[in-house]
């Protein structure tokens, strides 16, 4: 989850649900099972970002976040030449500019939408701009939907797998994510909820590749680790970091520590317990209660108290597949 409220919110007004699959493009190299697809990625900062390029040359550099929408900026959809259309909003508002996802060339690919009648939201450059997004666009949890993924951190790679390819674990290591349903069984979104367990007490969180920070020149300074201000987090509701800090004063904190939320701050939780591995140390970042209690949780299956994020899931290869609802942990050495 990488930008502020409001633009997630307009994107959440598109379709969620997985439609059935697209045929292959036969020039398409399409994954095996067992022999996944290693996609044109970087892993920048504790984010994945693909570089796909068309066949007539020209790249673009997409955020991949699970906790996110869809969007593209006004200068990429000019450079890419790509027709504009109308989005219809559900929620009764005017119609925004949107585009189809063009085709990639087979050797800087990744995959379309599952779901060909999701269009991608045209983001005005001034909003960008506002909000330091300083990639192309942004592919969120409509992208992923349907699919099997390997975030692979250790090793920097998003791979695409073949469906139901998931690596063979020890049953503690496979664990169920949650989505929201219908009484009928049809997934409604595709924000996964993850549980962890901190100091013995579990959190429902959303699973979360985008989840950002913007370091404040302050908590650079007390971080002191020669990094990016930008880079990866994790995400806590304000009122569980208020428990955390009176039943462990000596936890580290920063205050003021996010230069896009005022009164942010950041808290290192010395060991985080998920899908049966005990990692550390791993930094969070707070929010206010609203933002996800209400805003993020109106997506979901449970209310969630944050999201994990890269500072947690960069100790891992993480394997989700979102058809069974499940995700695979591999610890490696």
């Amino acid at each position: 989850m990488r930008l502020r409220p409001h633009w997630l919110l307009l994107s959440l007004t598109v379709a969620c649900a997985t439609a059935p699959s697209a045929p292959t493009t036969p020039s398409i190299p399409a994954p095996a099972p067992g022999k996944p697809l290693a996609l044109p990625s970087q892993l920048k900062e504790g984010r994945f970002v693909v570089h796909p390029r068309t066949s007539s040359g020209k790249e673009v550099a997409l955020f991949t976040d699970t906790g996110g929408g869809l969007y593209v900026t006004e200068s990429s959809v000019r450079a890419l030449g790509v027709p504009l259309e109308n989005e219809e909003s559900a929620t009764g508002a005017p119609a925004r500019p949107a585009i189809r996802i063009p085709a990639f060339s087979p050797d800087a690919w990744i995959p379309p939408l599952l779901n060909e009648q999701i269009t991608v939201t045209v983001m005005p450059d001034g909003i960008a701009k506002a909000n330091t997004f300083e990639w192309d666009g942004m592919l969120g949890q409509a992208w992923f939907a349907g699919r099997v993924w390997t975030f692979d951190y250790p090793q920097q790679k998003l791979w695409l797998r073949a469906p139901g390819d998931v690596p063979t674990v020890d049953a503690a290591h496979r664990v169920s994510l949650g989505f929201p349903t219908t009484a009928e069984g049809i997934r409604q979104a595709n924000f996964p909820r993850i549980q962890i367990k901190v100091d013995g007490e579990t959190l429902d969180l959303l699973f979360d590749t985008g989840a950002s920070v913007l370091l404040t020149k302050g908590a650079q300074d007390a971080l002191a680790d020669g990094r990016p201000a930008d880079r990866a987090t994790s995400f806590i509701t304000r009122s569980v970091f208020e428990r955390w800090r009176q039943h462990h004063p000596e936890w580290r904190v920063v205050a003021d520590a996010d230069s896009r939320i005022p009164n942010s701050f950041l808290i290192e939780v010395p060991s985080v317990e998920v899908a049966g591995y005990t990692v550390g140390p791993v930094w969070f970042t707070t929010r206010a209660d609203p933002n996800f209690h209400q805003g993020m949780s109106q997506f979901m299956d449970k209310i969630v108290e944050g999201a994990l994020g890269g500072s947690a899931l960069s100790y891992f290869r993480v394997t989700v597949d979102y058809p069974q609802a499940i995700a695979v942990f591999e610890r490696l050495p």
